[in-house]
């Protein structure tokens, strides 16, 4: 199997820990880039301060990680679509197949990831190529969003 080029791309996801999270396993997943969206918080606060609450939770790889933020991320998304990144969007849905076992077609993989509560807003997962989700086996639905990309970055390694 080639190895692929993964984008990690962060949409409304409100807390500084999960994002700090994130970006310190996107780092060690390889992770190209992170691009930012929404009402996610960025390393910087709005005054241009390092957030030390991220960095505490990232461990330095805020520093590392390149990563940029989308003030649109649908046009994020047309620019990827156009490089020829498969769009694959982590969320329970009608439409959605398991992350267990998926391989993509294509070598460049761009990975959604949504808000804690609400997940991938509608309109986002209408523009993926695939839509997919980790099976539950217990009696809760849902995961942690930093644990799902956890899972899901290593999981498309391997």
């Amino acid at each position: 199997m080639q190895p692929i080029e993964l984008i990690l791309i962060l949409h409304d996801i409100r807390s500084v820990h999960n994002v700090g999270s994130l970006f310190r396993t996107a780092d060690g997943a390889g992770v190209a880039r992170i691009i930012l969206s929404g009402c996610t918080p960025t390393p910087i606060d709005r005054f241009g301060r390092e957030r030390q609450d991220f960095a505490k939770v990232s461990l330095g790889a805020e520093k590392t990680m390149p990563w940029s933020y989308a003030n649109n991320v649908h046009t994020e998304l047309d620019r990827l679509k156009e490089d020829t990144y498969t769009i694959a969007a982590l969320e329970q849905d009608a439409r959605s197949s398991s992350l267990l076992g998926w391989r993509p077609e294509n070598a460049r993989v761009a990975l959604i990831l949504g808000n804690e509560v609400g997940g991938i807003a509608p309109d986002l997962l209408d523009r993926a190529d695939v839509i997919l989700e980790i099976p539950m086996y217990g009696l809760k639905e849902s995961l942690n969003v930093s644990v799902v990309g956890g899972i899901a970055l290593f999981g498309m390694r391997f």
